[in-house]
Order: C-alpha cells, then structure tokens, then sequence
C-alpha cells in the first residue's frame, strides 16, 4: 500500500523526491493509518481543488485495500 501512494503522489508533484509514505501501526479497530508527506509547495497540487485529487487518492486506497482485507485511512501533511 506505501508503495502506491508513493507512485501516485510522486506522479502528481514537481518535487518526487520529497515525497514519503509513512504507517502508523493498526489501532484497536485494526485501521491503518498512511500519511503522505510533501513539500510545501506541492500540497496543493496533492490536495487538488476543492480537495477532489485528495479524494481520488484516498478512494484508490480504500480500493486496494478492501482487496486485500484491510481497513485505512490516508492523510495528507
């Protein structure tokens, strides 16, 4: 899961290198957490108008994950 919010984020900014996908361990509900760190002055470009990438992004997510029976959350810092 890191590994495809890595290649979707690095698609959409001018700085890929910057980019890093990070988890959180499952809390008690067993809901992992992914936090996408960018630069700063690529968030909005990660976050899209209205939020609607950011959306798109944490749909994609929730997809493959279902697919392989897991619960997530993606956030964007």
């Amino acid at each position: 899961m890191k590994e495809l919010l890595a290649i979707i984020a690095k698609g959409l900014v001018d700085d890929p290198t910057a980019v890093n996908v990070e988890a959180d361990e499952p809390n008690e509900d067993g809901t992992v957490v992914y936090h996408i760190h960018v630069a700063e002055s690529d968030i909005g470009r990660i976050i899209g108008k209205q939020g609607r990438i950011a959306k798109a992004i944490r749909t994609i997510a929730r997809s493959a994950a279902i697919r392989n029976e897991e619960k997530i959350l993606v956030e964007i810092d």
